[in-house]
């Protein structure tokens, strides 16, 4: 919100992507503020890769002549070209921000791309795969620094948190650390782990893998929907959330898809074998989402791998 303050006046066209193709509900959806505040223009993924097409976006950027394009999503698998999208920006007379908030973590640690120089203006949470205490950053190149600080306070923000901000200092420090960057590396490592695992239990994986921390499974072929996976799971303490997939015939509400992440399980210190047997515990859940006796079955088995990688080892 305060980037759009800054950066934006109301009724200023904006590019984001679609929500129901990985965008999120402050890159433009309706019920959001920023799709009331905005005139939001969506791009989407292609039909067939469910990948980017920056020819398409490009075009469409040089047609609607935006004047701030988003990139940096929340449920795309795949790394983000942010050299092309500055280029895009630059064709179309636009701004570039970068939302990192699921990647930022993976940026810090040298798994992803930087998005700067290429953004004029990048935000992130600090948690998710930063892993830090619930808040936000924004990032700025300079000549956008004092707008950006009115647009925080006195727009929008009262009194700091200074708890908050001393708990990010914490979250910023261990994020230069050599063993940060180890924990990056790892999460994406666990991730393909986890897609193949996925892929050979017959699974459909959207854009066929990820690059990232997160997985998104199209559910269709197994004729269940993605709440009704995502109860299933539940029941046997396996979190995941119903997700939508690109081009969903499925209501937001119901979806045809869910979406898994690996950092929690790689700050615990799973790795590829854990994520293997979780990719089985995941199918076998999907293929029979109604036998309640495979769900305490399965139960059983994430209590015993849970038992080996306790939260906090350091209490005994």
């Amino acid at each position: 919100m305060a980037a759009y303050f800054a950066m934006l006046k109301p009724g200023d066209k904006v590019m984001g992507l679609n929500l129901s193709h990985g965008g999120h509900l402050t890159h433009g959806s309706s019920v959001n503020f920023s799709g009331k505040t905005y005139h939001f223009i969506a791009y989407n993924v292609d039909a067939k890769t469910h990948r980017l097409n920056f020819d398409e976006i490009e075009k469409m950027a040089k047609e609607e002549k935006p004047a701030l394009i988003v990139c940096g999503y929340t449920a795309y698998p795949r790394q983000v070209d942010f050299k092309r999208f500055r280029e895009i920006a630059d064709a179309s007379g636009a701004k570039l921000m970068v939302d990192m908030a699921h990647i930022a973590g993976l940026i810090a640690g040298g798994a992803h791309p930087q998005p700067f120089p290429h953004a004029d203006i990048v935000t992130s949470t600090t948690h998710k795969t930063l892993r830090g205490p619930r808040g936000a950053v924004i990032l700025c190149k300079t000549e956008y620094a004092v707008p950006i600080d009115k647009a925080v306070f006195p727009g929008m923000q009262g009194g700091p948190l200074d708890h908050a901000i001393s708990a990010k200092a914490v979250c910023f420090k261990e994020a230069m650390t050599p063993e940060f960057s180890a924990y990056a590396h790892k999460i994406v490592e666990n991730a393909r782990a986890l897609g193949d695992s996925l892929s050979a239990e017959g699974l459909t994986l959207v854009s066929g893998g990820t690059d990232t921390h997160l997985l998104l499974v199209d559910l269709t072929g197994l004729k269940i929907t993605g709440k009704e996976a995502q109860l299933a799971l539940d029941e046997a303490n396996i979190t995941v959330n119903k997700n939508t997939i690109p081009y969903d015939t499925q209501s937001p509400f119901i979806t045809s898809g869910i979406r898994l992440g690996t950092p929690a399980l790689t700050t615990r210190g799973m790795g590829k074998s854990e994520m293997k047997e979780i990719g089985s515990m995941i199918a076998r859940i999907c293929r029979a989402p109604a036998d309640k006796e495979l769900q305490q079955k399965i139960k059983a088995e994430v209590l015993a791998m849970t038992n080996k990688f306790p939260l906090y080892p350091e209490l005994g």
